[in-house]
């Protein structure tokens, strides 16, 4: 293999799209001034080193943004002022994002919470809890092992088979609901008991402990009657959700910080936390050359660990327009922009990354979003690319969960954020949506 091909191999890796970057990775860049100042230590961090009682807050914004590179930032920022802190993303090993409940969560806390803190605190007393409902639960665990049997970690083995099956195994995932739900308060105390326990014995000064829940965000919005699964886990259950010995953060979808229910979030939790688009064209269209240079740093970085002495627009792209061309198409959606660089480089057999690799992977991208918008949504998105608004609609967050519409932030001459909204890029050279646009004129 030649050291072209071999370097083409090498960054189609580096741009792996689904994959958040770890506290003090050098590919990380810092958007913060193109996404309205946007600061996940100071408007999470700062507040959970601040407050004297335990704090539960939410963090939110489109799939793909970053915000598990953010909340990875913002465990490092608290584990360097001693705080332990437990990060875990739900969706990997115990919830199924398109059928989640309340139930779902609390188990999945209580398994990373065993595992994490075992062997600091006493976890006795979640096992006992499991052992007196061990007979019913057991053959949803699939085993027949008694748990009398059984040293601690096996027991929490044991455990984690049970919640494995919640996501695993749909047809058992409301036999154990069943279960657990009518127990679900007395599973919170004892795991408070663990907790308090494990914090006494914390290595650290403090004793502090915070719970990162990652992920929940892309939990699939579901209607029953009048009553949507969003409120029964982050309304009717949030007293619940909220009653853990330790400060917790929570991922909620973006549909919900911007349904009817806005106010009681705020409420319950305070001003649920957005990250935005890194704004890449001003509201009047002009392209925003200050995140476009941040967005070009993104390809940049991963590919100068590798190549550090090339040209990123002469030798790894064509030109400068090609790499202004991808990175304007992405809308400033980091996910999006690594998706597209990657398959751009997956049509190349030869650098430098052409604009005719550029443009067909555009074009496939946007061949998805064009089977995302049913035909009703077209006309809504031509009004919002006109009016830079969404209205508080059901439509307008559907078109938000699934990243048709994006949203971007700035700070105005007088300091204050102004937040406005866009159709995704890639949706402009729809025929559907042009017809939609050119209808409103």
């Amino acid at each position: 293999m030649s050291q072209n091909a071999e370097l083409l191999k090498t960054l189609y890796n580096a741009f792996n799209p689904f994959q958040p970057l770890s506290a003090g990775d050098p590919n990380y860049v810092d958007c913060q001034d193109v996404r309205g100042e946007a600061d996940i230590l100071e408007e999470l961090g700062n507040r959970i080193q601040l407050a004297r009682r335990n704090t539960c807050q939410l963090y939110s914004g489109h799939r793909g943004a970053g915000k598990s590179t953010e909340l990875l930032r913002l465990k490092k920022y608290l584990e360097d002022r001693e705080f332990h802190v437990i990060y875990f993303a739900a969706d990997e090993e115990d919830i199924d994002s398109e059928d989640a409940q309340y139930t779902d969560i609390l188990l999945a806390c209580t398994r990373r919470l065993l595992k994490d803190l075992q062997q600091i605190g006493n976890p006795q007393p979640v096992l006992n809890w499991l052992k007196e409902r061990w007979q019913d639960l057991k053959d949803l665990a699939l085993t027949e092992i008694h748990l009398e049997d059984m040293n601690i970690e096996m027991q929490i083995t044991q455990f984690a088979k049970l919640t494995a099956n919640l996501r695993a195994v749909p047809e058992l995932r409301q036999q154990i609901r069943e279960k657990v739900n009518p127990h679900t308060v007395t599973l919170i105390r004892v795991l408070n008991e663990f907790i308090g326990d494990a914090k006494k014995r914390l290595p650290s000064k403090q004793h502090q402990l915070a719970v990162i829940v990652d992920n929940l965000d892309r939990m699939i919005l579901v209607k029953e009657g009048n009553r949507t699964n969003y409120e029964e886990v982050f309304l009717d259950r949030c007293e619940q959700l909220k009653s853990l010995d330790c400060h917790l953060i929570y991922t909620v979808p973006i549909a919900m910080v911007y349904s009817t229910r806005a106010t009681d979030l705020r409420d319950i939790y305070g001003d649920p936390q957005v990250l935005p688009m890194v704004m890449v064209r001003t509201p009047e269209g002009e392209v925003y050359q200050p995140g476009l240079k941040r967005l070009t740093e993104v390809i940049g970085r991963r590919v100068r660990q590798f190549a550090p002495n090339v040209s990123i627009e002469t030798e790894i792209f064509d030109s400068a327009d090609t790499l202004e061309k991808l990175c304007l198409m992405s809308g400033g959606h980091v996910r999006n922009l690594l998706l597209l660089t990657q398959d751009a480089i997956g049509r190349t057999q030869d650098l430098p990354v052409s604009e005719r690799a550029v443009r067909r992977a555009i074009t496939q991208a946007r061949d998805t979003y064009r089977r995302a918008v049913e035909n009703h949504q077209w006309p809504l998105q031509a009004e919002v690319s006109r009016s830079k608004r969404i209205l508080n609609d059901d439509q307008y967050r559907n078109l938000m969960f699934n990243r048709c519409l994006l949203e971007y932030r700035y700070l105005d001459k007088e300091g204050e954020i102004q937040r406005w909204y866009d159709i995704h890029p890639l949706i402009q050279g729809i025929q559907e949506f042009k017809e939609a646009l050119a209808n409103l004129l």
